[in-house]
């Protein structure tokens, strides 16, 4: 099967076609190119070359795939072209459902009140930005991950954005109507910011079966080594309880045990360079998308405080940006309102101190336990085994 339904032959066809190579089908899984020479030099491939792009290429044909160098050749053709673009949607008017019951049946927000002060139309900017992530460690793993934030509300809705994609194949750019306010852009710090604590876990969920399949491993070979040395240690033992402390052979087992012990911590620091692992995120580009929104206002409501936020109703994903996490900018839909200062978080946003047991809200205190000082970091959201190598008995 052609790979991502023919999507990157296309792309492959219509990038050298550009770049002014002779393109032509070979079957519904290849090309055959005729490379001009600054093509040659950029893609690493001689004057006439042939590709495939299914799980078995065309015979003769060099295979492309994402998880080959050939998306860092391709990256080499398009330089900077690209790498910013903006569009702007205007879906055809459709009624905004009734304010109220959209807010009761989306709205999760399980110890706090809410009111709707006002509903009314208005257009937000859409920041889109694609990152491509490498984990290197006994293997290798790439993908793509995106993010999204409605610069208006600070939501993030990028699994509503999915449903936008055919739109914007579909369907030309569409004017702003004269006198539309935007959001203005955020400031360079606010955005690194956001990045920095929304970008993180998105990519390790992503890696997670990878992550998974390499804490098993890691398991594995350390019980191996542990029961290999753990048994030499054993026997060394025995001999030299055997003997008196005066005699040769006593000694000679003292040193085999001593040597033992250290060959197991040799092999404990192999292990750990094996299975050690890097991940890299690195910007591909970013999409700007302009478009008509539903716009809400609403009053949060926890004990005798209170707070005003704005949420979208997007009329092309016919559903409400619900507010992220403001602890970790995860999209997890239960939320959570902390009495200081109402921030919404999901659960493990408000969870009890690991150390003291006092529950305490991690965006007001992103750092430590505000009661007894203990450092810890969301778990919930991030969390990682950890192993503790066993010594020998």
């Amino acid at each position: 099967m052609p790979l991502e339904d023919g999507r990157m032959q296309r792309f492959v066809a219509a990038l050298l076609t550009e770049g002014g190579a002779l393109v032509e089908p070979l079957g519904s899984e290849g090309l055959e190119v005729l490379v001009p020479p600054p093509l040659q030099q950029a893609l690493e491939v001689g004057e006439f070359c042939r590709l495939g792009f299914s799980t078995t290429p065309p015979e003769g044909a060099q295979r492309v795939g994402i998880e080959s160098d050939w998306l860092a050749r391709f990256g080499r053709v398009l330089g900077e072209r690209g790498r910013w673009d903006r569009r702007v949607l205007d879906p055809e008017t459709r009624k905004a459902p009734d304010a109220e019951p959209l807010l009761e049946r989306e709205l999760g927000l399980e110890n706090a009140t809410f009111r709707l002060l006002g509903a009314a139309p208005a257009w937000t900017r859409y920041l889109v930005l694609e990152f491509r992530y490498t984990a290197l460690s006994e293997e290798k793993r790439e993908g793509t991950q995106r993010l999204a934030i409605n610069l208006a509300t600070g939501a993030m809705p990028e699994a509503m954005l999915e449903r936008m994609v055919p739109w914007l194949a579909e369907h030309e750019d569409s004017p702003i109507p004269a006198g539309t306010v935007l959001p203005a852009d955020w400031e360079g710090p606010r955005l690194i910011e956001r990045m920095q604590h929304a970008l993180p876990w998105r990519v390790e969920t992503a890696l997670a079966p990878f992550m998974t399949g390499l804490h098993r491993r890691l398991v594995r070979d350390l019980d191996r080594l542990h029961a290999y040395h753990n048994d030499l240690h054993r026997e060394a033992g025995q001999r030299a309880a055997q003997l008196t402390a005066a005699d040769t052979g006593h000694q000679r087992e003292q040193m085999r045990l001593a040597a033992i012990a250290k060959e197991y911590r040799a092999k404990l620091d192999d292990l750990a360079h094996k299975y050690a692992l890097r991940i890299t995120v690195d910007w591909v580009r970013t999409l700007e998308l302009v478009m008509p929104v539903h716009r809400l206002t609403v009053q949060i409501r926890r004990r005798k405080a209170e707070r005003i936020m704005a949420l979208d109703w997007n009329a092309l994903a016919r559903r409400l940006e619900l507010p992220p996490c403001e602890a970790s900018w995860s999209t997890e839909r239960t939320r959570l309102a902390c009495d200081d200062a109402l921030h919404l978080v999901a659960p493990a946003g408000l969870a009890p101190c690991l150390q003291c047991g006092r529950p305490y809200c991690r965006a007001c205190h992103p750092q430590r336990c505000p009661k007894c000082g203990h450092a810890e970091t969301l778990v919930a959201f991030t969390s990682r085994g950890t192993i503790s190598p066993a010594t020998p008995d």
